[in-house]
Order: C-alpha cells, then structure tokens, then sequence
C-alpha cells in the first residue's frame, strides 16, 4: 500500500486518540460561561492534522507500543498551538477571517471571546499536563519548558519580532529568528516530549530534535510558498495576505524557487539523520515527505 495512505491512516488514529483526550477535558459548551465554551470547542474541533501531537506520539512510540501515556501531553501541545492561531487571526495580528476551513474564532464569536478563548488554551494546557500518568519531576519539566518555548523567549518573541518586520526588508538571521521561534520550536517540543517520556538516551534525543528542528524550518517554508501557490479551499484559509501585509517569508527574503530547494534539501537532511535509529523511525521519514509535498 501507498506508504502515504498508511501514514493518513495512523494519522487519522492518533488524532482521534487526542480528540478523546481533549473531549473529556474541555467544558461543554452548555457549561456557563457557554460563550467561552462554546468558542473553545469551535477552535479545538476545527480540523486540523494534529500534527504537533502526533510528532509527540510518534516519538514516544519509537520506544513505547502503547501511546495512552503520552496522549494527555500531546493534546496540551495541541491546545497551546490552537492558542496561537486564534490570536495570530485577532485584526491586531494577522488579520484574518478563516482559519481550518470555517470562520476564524473572532469573527464567529468576537474579539474579546476569542482572546480569552486562546488565553484558556493556553494556561489550561498545564493543568492538563498535570493529570498524565507520568512522574511528578517529568511533568514538572514539560511545564517549565512549554511555558519557556510559548513564552517571551519562544514563541511570542517570534511573533513580536514578525509583527515588527511587517512592510520592511529583513535580513535572513532576522527571518531565521522568527520562524525559529515562531514555528519549529513547538514542533520540536512536541517530539522531544515524546521521546523524553519514553526515556530515549541522550544521543537519540539529540537525533530526534535535530529532526523536529529541521522538519519545522520546512513545515514554513511550505507554508510561505503554500500562500503564494496554494487555495484557499486546501489551505482552509485565505491566501496571498503575506505579501499584501508585507510578512517576512522566505519566498520575500530568498524567493521561490530557492525556498523550494531550501525545503527539499532540508527534508533529505532531517530523514538522513532520523534514519540513524533504524527501521523504527520509517514514519517520521515518510512523515517528512508528506510534510514537505503538503497542499494545506
């Protein structure tokens, strides 16, 4: 069978193993406030490929069989990323209206609700790292590092510097720090969680978050070029906003066809180093093939 097919096939599995997870913990959405409830379960159950997650459970299962363990965890990533793009959609971020294909959280349910809503998401997803079934010192250790890659040093500092760039030429360390920042740090936390459960040795931890690390620089240079040649129908949001909004992409900064060769030679440098650990790590090569051939 088409390698491609079995990897939507776990995919679909794992992301339904999530959604269980985050079902069970979010409130109904006819809990008071129903407002907020219902504008979390809006952006939650969106759709979405759950990637994040699943990079955390693949990674777990590179020594683990059985992935209940981890999922708690890897759907506390996932809450910490559907934090971020309610908030990159607010008018006074990216602006924009649509987001997985149906309307984004603001428009439906307004500004202040959709802040809080990504406010929620992101602080509740430490409680939810709290009831995994793991050590007290390992969950104590996810927490300090979410917050550190989601905080002022991670994740909102690339934000920060990309708002900042809006409309100006930027130089590559400036693009680099952004989208280091911005995207590869959570989908580098996400397969480092999975494998750090798992009790991975310190030489394959490396091996696997040299991987995420490459794998997320490559998940935005497809994205930038997505927004350049992609749909809106695919992408499930709208398309072309880069360049009207003057956003530091890669295509601006090293143009089309040089990204492109820049996303593919990375994908061979990350599958040539995962490939290190063996025939266990197939799915993550496959993973970033499908990654880097994406249409949404």
């Amino acid at each position: 069978m088409d390698p491609n097919v079995l990897l939507k096939k776990d995919m679909k599995e794992k992301q339904e193993l999530v959604n269980i997870i985050l079902d069970r913990y979010l409130p109904r959405k006819d809990e008071y406030p129903k407002e907020l409830h219902k504008a979390l379960r809006y952006s939650i159950f969106a759709g979405g490929k759950r990637l994040r997650p699943y990079l955390t459970i693949l990674a777990y299962q590179l020594y683990k069989d059985k992935a209940e363990v981890i999922t708690p965890i890897a759907a506390a990533i996932e809450m910490v990323h559907t934090y971020t793009l309610i908030h990159d959609d607010l008018p006074d971020l990216d602006d924009d209206d649509y987001r997985r294909g149906k309307k984004s959280c603001h428009t439906v349910f307004g500004e202040g609700i959709a802040l809080l809503a990504g406010d929620s998401l992101l602080i509740n997803s430490f409680e939810l790292i709290s009831y995994a079934e793991l050590s007290d010192s390992l969950k104590v250790q996810f927490v300090r590092e979410l917050a550190h890659e989601s905080g002022i040093k991670g994740l909102i500092s690339g934000q920060m510097l990309d708002i900042e760039s809006e409309g100006k030429k930027i130089d590559k360390k400036t693009l680099n720090y952004i989208h280091s920042n911005k995207t590869a740090r959570l989908i580098n936390i996400s397969l480092r969680f999975g494998a750090l459960a798992a009790k991975a040795p310190a030489k394959e931890l490396k091996v696997i978050e040299d991987y995420g690390t490459k794998l997320g620089m490559v998940y935005q240079i497809v994205d930038d070029l997505l927004d350049i040649e992609g749909s809106q129908a695919n992408m499930g949001k709208s398309i072309g906003k880069d360049e009207i909004q003057g956003k530091a992409t890669f295509p601006s900064v090293y143009g089309i066809e040089t990204s492109r060769e820049m996303a593919i030679d990375l994908t061979e440098q990350a599958k040539q180093r995962i490939a290190t650990l063996g025939d266990r790590s197939i799915k993550l090569r496959i993973l970033a093939d499908y990654m880097l051939n994406r249409k949404s």
